[in-house]
């Protein structure tokens, strides 16, 4: 009992911080994996850095939006960009079909080369083309979702829904998203219509919407060399002087990288602060064990060694049997981590894992401590004499 009350600080020091590792990690992969989406090889010009913004929010607030003319701009004088897109954000409306609606769909406008851009899979039907575009037609492409509350099991192309009260025509549907605790392009309740057909809703000088335009460098073409040529193409399309600052933001992925490491960083230092407590606790009581074990077995010692054994086999003896007790209490607190995350992802949208990287930092952390706790005890005992060990029996 008091061998096993002792161990039960090591099995929950070992439980906090491995279970907040654990987590940490998995919550880490998936968002970066979802974020990971967004392209690593592709610059995003907008009106907003990805980053705090600090004071100088209403700096950024007075920025003029990225423009029509800015796409333009970029995809006649651009000579390192594979892909570009433009993009404006209308916001939620009610589509409808017959006697059926979904709420809050979520209405964007966009060039045709958005989807090559980012990858969107069209399950049944096609997206936009550039003829589509330049005769100015109602279609609209719709994620899964709006699809199956409008249609059900009916084939939706060919078929009219309204937007706004103004109708377009299904082309497209786009392949289910999927859950993921943050998605950063989740399509399921999306409609896309063509950037010109967003001139019913919005102004299209961007005045009165979000906007951006997304570029995909060309293959072999380093991200820093794109965003110096575009920054030129930009400011000399919005005619900045030389001295004035740039009105506009060129974001990448490494940015949110940056700021994930920051995050992420924190939350893991706190998981060891927190176990870290509980595993010093653990370690005085594995430390006591092991001295009322020398204790115990001093007349032992004393006839071992009397028998020859030296003092590094008597500490040997110790410090293996307290760091024994440790792997034993990081194992069954390595165990309670792995049900808990178990029982974690039955509740949440993502998987949590225990790695393998994590498992080995939980048994050699157990060994670290089991170290520190029978150091001592263990070069107490083998500095004892055998006479005097043998006298106490």
């Amino acid at each position: 009992m008091r061998t096993f009350l002792s161990l039960l600080g090591i099995m929950i020091g070992i439980f906090c911080i491995i279970a907040i590792q654990a987590a940490v990690d998995s919550l880490e992969s998936n968002i970066r994996s979802s974020f990971e989406k967004l392209g690593n090889d592709i610059v995003y010009v907008d009106k907003w850095p990805w980053k705090d913004t600090g004071g100088d929010y209403w700096q950024y607030a007075s920025r003029p939006e990225i423009s029509f003319r800015d796409y333009q701009s970029i995809r006649e004088k651009s000579h390192l960009e594979g892909l570009v897109s433009y993009s404006c954000f209308i916001g939620t409306k009610v589509a409808k079909f017959e006697r059926n609606t979904v709420e809050g769909a979520f209405v964007m406008g966009v060039s045709e080369d958005y989807a090559n851009i980012f990858k969107i899979d069209i399950v049944n039907g096609r997206f936009f083309n550039a003829g589509d575009i330049l005769r100015n037609s109602d279609y609209v492409v719709i994620g899964h979702d709006v699809a199956e509350n409008l249609f059900g099991q009916s084939d939706p192309i060919g078929r009219p829904i309204k937007l706004g009260g103004r109708k377009f025509q299904v082309i497209g549907v786009i392949e289910k998203t999927g859950k993921s605790l943050i998605n950063p392009l989740n399509f399921d309740q999306v409609c896309i219509i063509s950037y010109k057909s967003a001139g019913y809703f919005i102004n299209l000088n961007g005045k009165f919407f979000r906007s951006s335009v997304n570029v995909k460098a060309r293959p072999g073409v380093a991200l820093t060399n794109l965003i110096d040529e575009l920054t030129y193409i930009i400011r000399a399309e919005r005619k900045l002087k030389p001295i004035e600052e740039d009105n506009f933001s060129l974001n990448e992925l490494t940015m949110l990288n940056k700021i994930f490491d920051s995050i992420f960083g924190v939350m893991k230092l706190a998981g060891l602060i927190i176990g870290g407590f509980a595993i010093l606790v653990g370690m005085f009581s594995v430390s006591n064990i092991m001295f009322v074990s020398v204790k115990e077995r001093t007349n032992i010692i004393g006839i071992k060694k009397a028998l020859g054994a030296n003092r590094s086999i008597i500490l040997l003896e110790f410090l293996i049997e307290s760091v024994v007790l440790c792997l034993i209490g990081g194992l069954f607190g390595l165990l309670a981590v792995f049900g808990a995350l178990k029982i974690a992802t039955a509740f949440t949208d993502f998987e949590m894992s225990l790695s393998i990287a994590n498992i080995s930092i939980g048994m050699l952390l157990s060994v670290f401590v089991g170290i520190l706790a029978g150091v001592i005890p263990a070069y107490s005992a083998a500095r004892l004499d055998p006479v005097e060990a043998i006298r106490q029996a």
